[in-house]
């Protein structure tokens, strides 16, 4: 069964957890001195948040998957939305062990799907150098030129 996923950047990350974790009436389901997610049944999201990108507000959205069938059908359904996929393949990102596909929505909304093979003790196994791309998401690909918004990496 798949998953909405939503990440947040945000300025204060311990108000922050203090707010969605009474907003949600959950503890958070991994929790660290940048991040927290939560991984909820009731609406069924994988909602996070972290400290580390440099436009706060909605970073990215995305579709997490179970197992490699759900992942197939959804990067078949990318393939046909008519918008250029970046094949990130496997990777380490947000304390996770995954493989992920992205594609830009047509107002420069990065979406990714993903399926989480495991936790990693480490946040990323690539961090961006580049304020321009510089992400909550280790290391999402840049929006197309020809869809860029002000307010994306």
């Amino acid at each position: 069964m798949k998953r909405l996923h939503v990440n947040l950047a945000v300025s204060d990350i311990q108000a922050s957890t203090a707010f969605y974790t009474s907003l949600f009436n959950a503890q958070p389901t991994l929790l660290k001195e940048d991040y927290a997610k939560w991984m909820l049944d009731d609406p069924r999201v994988n909602f996070a948040i972290t400290s580390r990108g440099s436009n706060k507000g909605i970073d990215h959205l995305g579709i997490q998957v179970e197992d490699e069938v759900e992942l197939d059908e959804v990067y078949t359904r990318l393939k046909s939305a008519g918008a250029r996929v970046v094949e990130q393949g496997e990777t380490t990102c947000c304390y996770a062990q995954s493989e992920k596909n992205w594609i830009f929505d047509p107002e420069g909304i990065p979406w990714e799907t993903f399926l989480t093979r495991g936790q990693s003790p480490v946040y990323g196994s690539h961090e961006s150098g580049s304020a321009k791309n510089e992400s909550a998401c280790c290391t999402r690909p840049e929006v197309p030129a020809d869809r860029s918004r002000s307010s994306c990496c």
